[in-house]
């Protein structure tokens, strides 16, 4: 079902559903409104759980300022109204207490989304109100006095406080709010491993112009089982994604070889928990199945497959101690455990430019002997013989990454030395 078509009521109760269940509220944090096509705003009710908030609950703030619902709205409903009365583009409005945004808002900074181009491109330049009492008229004013700033931002830190994100619907606002959560995330980790690479204007613009070089198009063949197993892994395994946060809602990808110059890949603005089979896309001998939109890695992976026969399967994600890694120019040592140097190998770099080219250049790297690479400011690329193994190697790539962030905190790491590597080697040769 479309989330678009559903009632306000059940649309903010699905997302404070998505949201508590990933630790980005509490029981009693948060709140989330969405401005109908009559004027009314629908509201979260105040006092309620969050974790087991029913359609009932909602209240319904009429323009004439009358309340309709078995709670009282929010108290925080003042600068939900008073954004809708700044911003009319503005339709749905989420308020919450992420943890490494409320680190920010504690500092009385903002996380620079200039680190990742999907979070420059999708949440823009992060402004900051100062403190006001929750609930308070001086607090709607405040914020309300971030968002009609002439660069019509929308997403705000509060000092000592938490966020509010904003956009056209309550789908945008959720991924937006989810976006920036891994960003202040993968900010948090990337300064424990040092300096911060940010992008600059025109390495956003070449990000932004690969977005528009679609490939052509062709009538789709009627799919054959080889493909409607590869469309069930990918679903399957992408979804568990998006539940272990390798994956969020509009980010990341994977594909599975279905024939020599053929495979299968998720689309473009879908959100991946809800992915379906149907979504899918064929690419087959460099174009797209007609109507539809690959992700924007499809020619990286397709040149993978050319120069690789051995590799069936290619993940594209943003696991956020990898991507911590990814925004940094520290190093990711995979010599920590033996199961991490064994699925990972040494783990290289793959440079800016070279992840926006032809794809040549990240083929030369990465293969089945050669299986993971951290993308500069784009998180990490895996590559496996199936499905499964791709996944796994994610897995492993993201448990180590936050191993190593972690150790940071106790000292310095003992890398196993080279004998160590070349027994493990011998020992599991088909690894």
């Amino acid at each position: 079902m479309s989330f678009a078509l559903l009632h306000p009521r059940d649309q903010i109760v699905a997302t404070m559903d998505r949201i508590y269940a990933h630790d980005m509220t509490t029981t009693s944090g948060g709140n989330i409104s969405v401005k109908d096509e009559n004027g009314d705003v629908w509201i979260t009710p105040a006092r309620v759980d969050k974790g087991s908030l029913r359609r009932q609950d909602v209240v319904r703030i009429r323009p004439d300022g009358s309340k309709d619902g078995i709670h009282p709205p929010s108290s925080e409903f003042p600068f939900h109204l008073a954004i809708y009365e700044a911003r009319p583009d503005v339709k749905a409005v989420i308020h919450a207490h992420p943890g490494a945004l409320v680190s920010f808002s504690m500092c009385g900074k903002v996380p620079d989304t200039r680190v990742f181009p999907e979070s420059f491109n999708l949440c823009g330049e992060v402004a900051f109100a100062p403190y006001a009492l929750p609930g308070s008229k001086k607090l709607g004013e405040r914020i309300a006095e971030q968002f009609a700033k002439e660069a019509q931002p929308t997403c705000v830190v509060l000092e000592n406080h938490g966020v509010v994100v904003a956009g056209d619907d309550l789908g945008d606002a959720f991924r937006r709010f989810e976006t920036l959560e891994f960003t202040a995330q993968a900010l948090v980790h990337a300064n424990q491993l040092g300096s911060v690479k940010y992008l600059d204007t025109a390495m956003l613009e070449k990000a932004h112009e690969s977005q528009h070089q679609g490939l052509d198009e062709y009538d789709p063949f009627r799919p054959t089982s080889v493909g409607k197993e590869a469309r069930k892994d990918i679903v399957d395994f992408v979804h568990r994604a998006y539940e272990h946060r390798l994956m969020n809602s509009g980010w990341g990808s994977f594909s599975a070889r279905v024939d020599e110059d053929a495979f299968i890949i998720t689309p473009q603005h879908v959100d991946r928990r809800e992915l379906d089979l149907a979504d899918l896309v064929v690419v087959r001998d460099g174009r797209r199945a007609a109507g539809q939109l690959p992700s924007r890695v499809a020619r990286l992976h397709r040149a993978i497959y050319q120069a690789h026969p051995e590799v069936n399967a290619i993940v594209n994600a943003l696991p956020v101690h990898g991507a911590a890694f990814s925004a940094s120019e520290f190093p990711l040592d995979s010599r920590t455990i033996p199961e991490s140097y064994l699925f990972l190998k040494d783990v290289p770099k793959i440079a800016f430019d070279d992840v926006y080219g032809d794809g040549e250049a990240v083929a030369s790297v990465l293969s089945v002997k050669n299986p993971v690479a951290l993308l500069e400011s784009n998180g990490v690329m895996v590559a496996g013989r199936t499905a499964l193994d791709a996944f796994d190697r994610l897995e492993v790539l993201e448990s180590t990454a936050a191993a190593i962030i972690r150790s940071r905190a106790l000292g310095a790491i003992k890398p196993m030395p080279d004998s160590v590597i070349e027994e493990l080697l011998a020992a599991f040769p088909g690894v």
